[in-house]
């Protein structure tokens, strides 16, 4: 990793800072690699499915055939992550980032300190996030619009079964949309509030940190290779799913 470059008017004689308050040039406060290029590719796609699946259902008509396709997409996404959460490097992993109820109420009153990756807000946002997800995709495999439409596994349960689905599909919609507000909503909090650019870290992948002993993620070639076979596999299983069942 290269330095962090020196901000305008750091040659003024104004100490370098870091976001947060922290000095860059301190022992407090340094430059780590916390998101690994797989877990950000996954986090930018995600976010580019979960738009095209709104906008696409919201238009209608043909354009509903491009909201299966997001579906599809974010399906064979949430495989790779939940694969990933075991196989990938330390901060992308579950166990970096367990929920917990107690390290959550600490961190609310004002506990710091951990892991660089999630804090145990940002955990369950994390977690809360992906079931909601799976359950928009796994409902959509079995839901129907009444009129052209219907998912791929809709013709194994009956009529009713399918509209009961197709009613938690629309209803866990306005979740997913509550979720994805409330994760801006908290990002925007941070960059006024606490200045941390967390969009900026999940773009560069590093973060400033002010943990002693926290070591960088693996970022390589071999994490990648892992990380496009495990994307690999997750999509062809997306695809006999859909094309078996078709």
């Amino acid at each position: 990793m290269g330095s962090p470059r020196r901000p305008d008017g750091a040659a003024s004689g104004r100490p370098l800072a870091a976001p947060g308050g922290m000095a860059a040039g301190s022992d407090a406060a340094r430059r780590l690699r916390v998101w690994d290029l797989p877990t950000r590719l996954f986090h930018w796609a995600l976010a580019a499915c979960i738009v095209g699946s709104l906008v696409s259902v919201n238009l209608g008509g043909n354009a509903v055939g491009w909201h299966f396709r997001f579906g599809y997409a974010i399906l064979a996404l949430l495989l790779f992550r939940l694969a990933w959460g075991f196989a990938g490097p330390r901060y992308a992993r579950f166990a970096s980032f367990p929920p917990s109820p107690a390290a959550a109420l600490r961190y609310l009153r004002g506990e710091r300190g951990g892991s660089p990756g999630h804090n145990p807000l940002g955990a369950f946002s994390v977690y809360l996030m992906l079931v909601a997800l799976a359950f928009q995709a796994a409902t959509g495999l079995f839901a129907n619009d009444d009129i052209m439409w219907e998912g791929p596994l809709a013709a194994l349960v009956s009529n009713d079964t399918s509209n009961w689905l197709t009613t938690l599909h629309r209803i866990n919609r306005f979740v997913v949309v509550a979720l994805v507000v409330m994760h801006l909503a908290t990002i925007a909090w941070y960059r006024w509030a606490r200045k941390e650019r967390l969009a900026a870290s999940m773009v560069s992948g590093d973060k400033w940190v002010a943990v002693p002993r926290a070591e960088p993620a693996a970022d390589g070639p071999r994490e990648r290779l892992r990380a496009l076979v495990l994307l690999c596999l997750s999509s062809a299983a997306v695809w006999l799913l859909v094309t078996r069942a078709a």
